[in-house]
């Protein structure tokens, strides 16, 4: 026992003393003064290093920014002169879904059909010349004057032709996206109704440009659009008449109407003095001047075709209406409301500010880039 009690107090103090060690924290370092903490924090740097960092800084951040800018410029002109042919910028004009022809980049919106206005400029181009070189023969001592005057005649004519045919009618935006007003209301119709000045009129839904038109408002057939305020499409100019262009329409339509008068009266005075120098009958002018005689002919049928026309929109505009709205009997069991009184309809034909066009054909629609064919260079 006395020697079993020994060896128990010795295995009691070994674990004693293991326990202490595990127990205890490991002794720290001393590590030099220079790698500690504290020193690397609480040394102060200098002063001039900082700001030639910062000034450094500064600098490359620059050079940087000159770099992307010369390599975004340099792209630009690689692509534009190397591979601009494959590069193509889609717009609104390229993939408009109407029948419209476009010239200069959507600058110019043409009808599907340009053959009646070249037809019509042809045969302006062609009276004016005949009159320039052969009936000033016979004219007064002012001759230069009177062709003069017939020339800027052609060009007014010919401007307001060009404006007429090449600006946007009033083209309606189509609708691309699908909503609950294409189906139509709420009971399944595809009609609408508004009030304008006191008279009920009905909005129809056009299927292919999936839209309720405003009042005023048609399908062309012709150019595939619905056109804001249709007059009607008029062939010899190849474009709709709306909104945006009936006032040049009225003011290609006058001058040409004084243009024909003016050469018709010329070439009438030449007949005349042509008869009375040779002594022959009207048949015998068919020999003399010929070209004289035609034109004659052509600017008095002119002149029947246009008198016509504008004495049918003097008429339309005094009552406020449009060509079509008037082939269709539109108000004949109701009143115009949009009759405003003759002032008040010619100042709103005339004179109000053209608004804008709801459709920018220059618009860019969706970029696409078009690689290289196999074999090109």
């Amino acid at each position: 026992m006395a020697s079993n009690k020994p060896e128990l107090e010795e295995r009691e103090n070994d674990s004693e003393f293991k326990e202490s060690i595990a127990i205890s924290t490991a002794p720290e370092l001393e590590l030099p003064h220079i790698l500690t903490k504290g020193s690397i924090e609480n040394k102060p740097e200098p002063k001039g290093i900082m700001k030639v960092a910062e000034k450094g800084r500064k600098v490359l951040i620059t050079l940087k920014e000159k770099l992307s800018g010369f390599k975004r410029v340099v792209e630009e002109k690689w692509l534009q002169f190397g591979y601009g042919r494959n590069l193509e910028r889609t717009r609104a004009y390229q993939v408009w879904p109407g029948k419209n022809v476009f010239f200069f980049r959507g600058r110019l919106i043409c009808g599907p059909d340009p053959r009646g206005l070249l037809l019509t400029t042809v045969s302006i181009i062609i009276s004016t010349s005949i009159f320039a070189f052969y009936t000033r023969e016979d004219l007064p001592d002012h001759s230069g004057l009177i062709i003069t005057f017939s020339m800027i005649l052609t060009v007014i004519v010919l401007v307001n032709l060009i404006l007429v045919s090449g600006i946007d009618p009033g083209i309606i935006p189509r609708n691309d996206q699908s909503s609950s007003e294409e189906v139509g209301t709420s009971n399944g119709t595809r009609k609408k109704r508004v009030t304008v000045n006191g008279v009920e009129l009905k909005l129809k839904y056009c299927r292919i440009c999936k839209v309720f038109r405003p009042p005023r408002s048609c399908h062309c057939a012709v150019c595939d659009n619905c056109v804001e305020k249709f007059d009607h499409h008029c062939p010899w100019v190849g474009q709709c008449i709306g909104l945006r262009n009936y006032r040049f329409y009225l003011t290609c339509i006058f001058s040409a109407l004084v243009f024909f008068v003016y050469i018709f009266a010329f070439s009438c005075w030449r007949i005349h003095q042509r008869i009375l120098q040779s002594g022959v009958g009207l048949f015998g002018i068919v020999r003399i001047c010929p070209e004289t005689l035609a034109l004659a002919s052509f600017g008095f049928a002119a002149i029947g075709f246009l008198g016509g026309l504008a004495s049918f929109h003097v008429y339309l505009i005094a009552i406020n209406q449009t060509a079509y709205e008037n082939f269709r009997q539109r108000y004949a069991a109701s009143r115009n409301p949009y009759d405003k009184g003759i002032l008040s309809n010619i100042k709103e034909i005339l004179l109000v500010p053209l608004p804008p066009s709801r459709v920018d054909f220059r618009a860019e629609v969706t970029p696409r880039w078009y690689p290289k064919a196999a074999g090109e260079t």
